[in-house]
């Protein structure tokens, strides 16, 4: 490529500039469209690899945010008294020494003594079964702790089978729905709440919660088994609580 520019001017005999015109050559290099080394288009990740590392991403955020909401949904349900008329008041189990309950279950059973002087239910459930070796179940033990702070014995009754949450409300249910009773006031620690609802509803029960106040379960102990809860309903609502 040739580039024309003005390089001098001369003057003649008779003082008339004459533009004196030679071609210049242009070195400026041609633009060429810039290649890639076939080693560098070997390092990129494949567009199959990409997408599946975008969806594992999303998946991540999808998982961390659904274990977030019901995180929170375990704190609120925990915070929140839903005390009402009811069938019965159910009383969930936890761990008694020998006939006697532990302060876990003692602040449970302070709550259901609290509660039935208000006349809001004819019956209370007392649940939980024992363990190899126990002479006691937690549903015993906590029949007698309520009848010792004026519950009367005939209106208790006992699921002394359950070795866990689920089969402990799954026998409340069979024992109500003999009565033709299905609506229920459990009765529990605040981080057990929700997953104690969401099984009694799965049970066929209509549930509503009053979270004992005086809760023996605080601190770094508290937060631990807020996030197993989390993790138990987020996991439940998925695959169902009998599976957990």
């Amino acid at each position: 490529m040739i580039g024309w520019v003005r390089s001098a001017v001369s003057v003649r005999a008779d003082d008339t500039p004459v533009a004196l015109i030679r071609p210049i050559p242009d070195d400026r290099p041609t633009r060429r469209t810039a290649r890639v080394p076939r080693s560098s288009r070997a390092r990129r990740p494949r567009r199959p690899l990409r997408i599946a590392v975008r969806v594992v991403a999303l998946l991540v955020v999808v998982g961390v945010g659904y274990l977030a909401v019901s995180l929170f949904q375990v704190w609120s349900t925990g915070r929140t008294d839903q005390a009402r008329p009811v069938d019965a008041i159910v009383v969930m189990g936890a761990a008694q020494y020998d006939g006697v309950p532990s302060p876990q279950l003692a602040a449970r059973l302070d709550h259901v003594v609290e509660l039935w002087p208000q006349g809001l239910a004819p019956l209370v459930v007392a649940t939980g079964g024992n363990r190899p070796g126990d002479r006691f179940t937690e549903a015993q033990a906590s029949a007698a702790y309520l009848t010792d702070r004026g519950v009367p014995a005939d209106a208790i009754l006992l699921e002394d089978q359950g070795t866990s949450s689920y089969e402990s409300l799954a026998g409340v249910a069979e024992l109500l729905h003999q009565r033709g009773l299905d609506d229920v006031l459990i009765v529990t620690d605040p981080y057990h709440s929700l997953r104690s609802r969401l099984i009694a509803e799965q049970v066929g029960l209509r549930a509503h919660v009053s979270p004992t106040p005086t809760s023996v379960v605080t601190g770094s102990d508290l937060a631990r088994r807020q996030l197993q809860e989390a993790a138990g309903v987020a996991i439940g609502r998925l695959i169902g609580f009998q599976h957990i």
